[in-house]
């Protein structure tokens, strides 16, 4: 695994009424672990060096989930306001408030997705080994190919992926523009979303 880094953070999108699937997927449980928590710990043992985790539906809910679970001490959330109108309007949050830290401001943010139940640490660590820990890194994890999350975005380009993060629109326009490294993933997870409620999960 990868050495924390205190200039890389996970960004954790976990604001979501997971309206298909039942219930927020961040409360969503794994081997007795809420999604939240687990995706904040691959986040942590991959190799960031804190979590950001933003928040919406059931913010309340998420945030006692969060502080009831060990090892989060490295773990802050902040709240979406404008959740309802797109997973664009959580990275904003998210992107903006990493912004505001002046002088602990992070060189990079490794953006992850709450209903990914699969993709643990040893995705981040290979995400960021060979994607780079740099402002100017932009690299994503492919899964058999397929372009998927987490996605390393260096701080050289919040400023873009900002200007079109919006509703439901997050960075995948720039992304689509600017043609990240892929990091192939596909032989440690499957990188596919959870939508519906499964047996065991």
């Amino acid at each position: 695994m990868s050495a924390p880094s205190a200039r890389t953070t996970g960004l954790l999108l976990a604001a979501g009424a997971g309206r298909r699937y039942g219930g927020p997927k961040a409360l969503a449980r794994s081997d007795g672990e809420a999604w939240v928590v687990r995706s904040a710990r691959a986040l942590l043992d991959g190799g960031c060096g804190d979590v950001l985790v933003v928040t919406g539906a059931e913010a309340d809910g998420v945030e006692r989930v969060l502080a009831d679970a060990e090892g989060m001490q490295r773990v802050a959330t902040t709240f979406c306001g404008t959740w309802e109108q797109g997973m664009g309007e959580s990275l904003r949050a998210g992107l903006t408030s990493l912004v505001s830290r002046g002088r602990t401001v992070p060189l990079l943010a490794v953006v992850h997705l709450v209903d990914l139940p699969d993709v643990g640490a040893e995705v981040v660590a290979r995400l960021l080994d060979e994607g780079g820990a740099r402002p100017s890194t932009l690299a994503r994890a492919a899964y058999r190919g397929t372009p998927g999350h987490p996605v390393s975005i260096g701080q050289e380009h919040w400023q873009q992926v900002l200007g079109g993060a919006s509703g439901d629109a997050g960075a995948r326009a720039y992304l689509r523009r600017a043609r990240p490294a892929l990091v192939e993933c596909g032989d440690l997870a499957s990188g596919r979303d959870v939508d519906e409620q499964q047996g065991g999960i």
